[in-house]
């Protein structure tokens, strides 16, 4: 099971991570809230810990902004806000459990546990953005009710630009996500704009609207944008 945490007190963190890894769990930091919300929308986590007083993004907006996007991979506020209305604003936010620091890590665990007992989040079967549709059992795709011809890495790009619309994916996503690799390389690269653009060629030409941009100096995106 992968649990991110994200937390700006790095002596906590550290210590947190360090108990959930003797738990036998796989165990990530961010110290801020920019980085956990990158890192939840770049990789897949079973749960999350969020602390709410970080710097920048605070706790309530990534865990709103999350909640808003459709993600619902289980929340586990962690903070020393004790009041009634924090707890209320929390869990009225979309968090699915709130602990108050100092705690003990027996119980951290035990609400760990708890939480990952309830599973995780149905898996969505079929993805869709403006007219394109994806059924991911058998793998067929349209757009505009015209069923696309994709290779098996066509499809595996397109899904993750689906799961991503409206928001920009880097080349490091693609290649850690999409290709398996965790080291960025400019053969990589390479590969990875060759693809995009066999794809853009399937999904866009002949559509009256273009989906698949390019950002220039950061990565991809899959957005509307009229005729």
């Amino acid at each position: 099971m992968r649990i991110l945490i994200i937390e700006d007190e790095m002596k906590l963190a550290a210590a947190i991570r360090d108990s959930l890894t003797a738990e036998h769990y796989e165990a990530t930091l961010a110290p801020t809230g920019e980085e956990g919300f990158f890192r939840i929308n770049a990789e897949a986590f079973d749960l999350v810990i969020l602390d709410l007083m970080l710097p920048g993004c605070s706790g309530f907006d990534v865990l709103t902004t999350l909640r808003r996007r459709g993600l619902q991979t289980p929340v586990l506020i962690l903070t020393a806000r004790d009041a009634v209305e924090d707890r209320v604003l929390g869990l009225d936010g979309g968090a699915d459990d709130y602990l108050v620091k100092p705690f003990a890590f027996p119980e951290l665990h035990a609400r760990i546990r708890l939480l990952l007992r309830r599973g995780r989040p149905v898996e969505v079967l079929r993805l869709k953005f403006a007219d394109i549709e994806m059924d991911r059992v058998t793998r067929d795709v349209w757009r505009a009710g015209q069923m696309l011809t994709l290779t098996a890495k066509d499809f595996e790009l397109l899904e993750f630009l689906l799961r991503h619309a409206d928001r920009v994916v880097s080349r490091e996503m693609l290649a850690r996500e999409v290709w398996n690799e965790t080291a960025r390389a400019t053969p990589l690269d390479n590969v990875i704009d060759v693809h995009i653009a066999r794809l853009r060629r399937k999904v866009d030409d002949g559509f009256g609207k273009k989906l698949l941009h390019t950002v220039r100096g950061v990565g991809f995106i899959l957005r509307e944008e009229p005729v």
